[in-house]
């Protein structure tokens, strides 16, 4: 108990010494690991890293995605990445900001990758997910829908699944659902 004092005492000095200033907070294993991956990052032309809550929050930031070929060319699409404290031990959490018609990724933003959730493994970093939401946009995967309706429409009828992107992206309805322009 008497230790436990003298540490809580020992703070106090710091503090105080610190000459009016807060204390340096100490980063977090998972916040030193994704300070080295942003750093690291390796991205193509057509993605982009922002962080609208200014570089100190680095845990929180919005990747933009504008594919260059595919079914999706010429569309714009926002992903946001929540990092937990734990990364790399635990996948981030990915959301499109852009509502799209797409197999992979729900009406509500949820992402259909597979490195986000069972094959995420320590080793992967930033780069590899981006790289991974690149390839949602060239290669959609009918085989593991999120969005059923356009898994379906992609498996039996691509000329029409091209249709319906199209629209989509021109800010259209495609069914009952209307999608704002991303174009």
């Amino acid at each position: 108990m008497i230790k436990l004092f003298k540490v809580k005492e020992r703070q106090r000095e710091i503090a105080a010494n610190a000459n009016g200033k807060p204390p340096v907070k100490k980063q977090s294993a998972g916040e030193l690991r994704l300070h080295r991956d942003i750093s690291e990052l390796n991205l193509q032309k057509t993605c982009t890293i922002s962080f609208p809550n200014g570089k100190d929050d680095l845990m929180n930031f919005e990747v933009t995605v504008r594919p260059d070929e595919g079914y999706y060319l010429g569309g714009t699409f926002m992903f946001t990445f929540q990092v937990s404290p734990v990364y790399p031990h635990e996948a981030p959490k990915v959301k499109c900001k852009t509502k799209v018609y797409h197999p992979n990724i729900d009406l509500e933003g949820n992402v259909c990758l597979n490195i986000l959730r069972e094959d995420w493994k320590p080793v992967l970093n930033i780069n590899t997910i981006i790289y991974g939401l690149f390839h949602l946009f060239t290669q959609p995967n009918y085989e593991d829908p999120l969005n059923h309706d356009a898994a379906a429409v992609l498996r039996d009828n691509p000329k029409m699944f091209e249709s319906n992107v199209r629209r989509a992206m021109a800010g259209g309805y495609v069914g009952q659902t209307l999608f704002p322009r991303c174009m």
